[in-house]
């Protein structure tokens, strides 16, 4: 037992450093970009060196494995879709496809030993069952919170977006161009949204087209009413109208969105209380109020 737990302790000590290694290697990577660029031109490293750090030469291989595994287990998920969930939950910056799909399937392989040490206990039956439940668990659990973080985003953009239209609507009719609206934007609204009006207007200033960047901004937000404001600036600018005009109408139609989906909400309330009401507030109910009348009945009958 002793081995057991010894083995336990190496195997979670070298998963938890995998794991920093891949969190941390977005920043590693810049700061090694930037270290580069500034010392351009004095010093050339020849490429297979002793310079290598361990991450290029024992987790990237090692990170390569588990996202080609993972990619087998599930066969209908790929790199492409993993980058494009990624950037919806706004972590797209921070871990690549590969390190999301190592993760996984290192989770996965911690929870099946964890799974399978639980078990022990209960004979070959309850190993397998064990490390099979923690292993889909592990595997499974950064997928649903991807789901959720970026369905919360996407919540933040909606609610953001009749706000950040007006004040694009007021920058474009005090004389502001469009891309100077959402530099303005940018200075005075934080959160999800500002940060995809940043990104859109970084792509059009290294020469992207304006209607092939808001086509981005939607297909990584994925919300209606984006995706309702990018048709309508596109559709503008091919037409040539005044962008202040349509900035007021689709901030207006956006607020009249975002009170619809108020009010949806606010009427599927009553529904999931009632669960919880008929689960634990009646019975207690019912307990205090026919409680002392079937304690009367039993003196009477008794």
């Amino acid at each position: 037992m002793t081995l057991l737990l010894v083995l336990a302790v190496f195997c979670l000590a070298g998963a938890a450093f995998l794991l920093g290694e891949i969190v941390t290697a977005p920043s590693r990577q810049r700061y090694l970009s930037v270290r580069r660029a500034a010392t351009y031109g004095r010093m050339e490293l020849p490429s297979g060196t002793p310079n290598e750090g361990l991450r290029e030469r024992v987790v990237a291989p090692i990170s390569d494995v588990l996202a080609k595994w993972a990619l087998k287990i599930n066969p209908r998920s790929s790199a492409d879709s993993v980058g494009r969930r990624l950037m919806a939950a706004g972590v797209g910056y921070r871990i690549s496809p590969t390190g999301f799909l190592a993760l996984k399937a290192l989770l996965a392989l911690v929870g099946c030993f964890v799974g399978s040490m639980l078990g022990a206990g209960r004979g070959l039956s309850g190993v397998v069952l064990g490390a099979l439940m923690a292993g889909a668990l592990g595997f499974l659990g950064p997928d649903y919170a991807l789901t959720l973080k970026a369905r919360g985003r996407k919540e933040k953009v909606r609610a953001d977006l009749p706000d950040a239209l007006d004040l694009l609507a007021v920058s474009v009719e005090a004389g502001l161009g469009f891309d100077a609206s959402l530099a303005k934007l940018n200075e005075h609204m934080d959160g999800p949204l500002a940060d995809e009006f940043g990104l859109t207007l970084s792509e059009m200033r290294i020469g992207e087209s304006r209607s092939e960047a808001l086509k981005r901004m939607s297909d990584r937000v994925d919300a209606p009413e984006l995706s309702a404001f990018t048709r309508a600036i596109i559709q503008a600018d091919q037409l040539g109208t005044t962008l202040g005009r349509i900035l007021r109408v689709q901030a207006a139609d956006a607020r009249l969105r975002r009170q619809a989906a108020a009010e949806e909400r606010a009427m599927k309330a009553p529904i999931k209380m009632l669960f919880p009401t008929v689960l634990f507030i009646f019975p207690a109910m019912f307990l205090v109020i026919l409680g002392p009348a079937i304690l009367n009945v039993q003196k009477i009958f008794g």
